[in-house]
């Protein structure tokens, strides 16, 4: 067990949680902007598409020490 309590069981758990909501983000920012190619309006699919690919990229700058 390291100082702060987090065993590598939880590490290991932690990065695959990570990790699924990172690819489930990226899944969302991909088809949103399909949508937004097709659409008559895309400004609301486009800005939902880049709020998926920013919280993609934020997700890995998470520490079990920020919850």
């Amino acid at each position: 067990m390291n100082n702060d309590g987090i065993t590598p069981e939880f590490q290991k758990g932690w990065d695959a949680a990570l990790l699924a909501v990172r690819r489930w983000h990226e899944a969302q920012a991909s088809k949103t902007t399909i949508q937004a190619r097709r659409s008559r309006f895309p400004k609301n699919l486009e800005r939902e598409a880049e709020v998926h690919r920013r919280s993609a990229e934020l997700i890995a700058t998470l520490s079990p020490d920020d919850v």
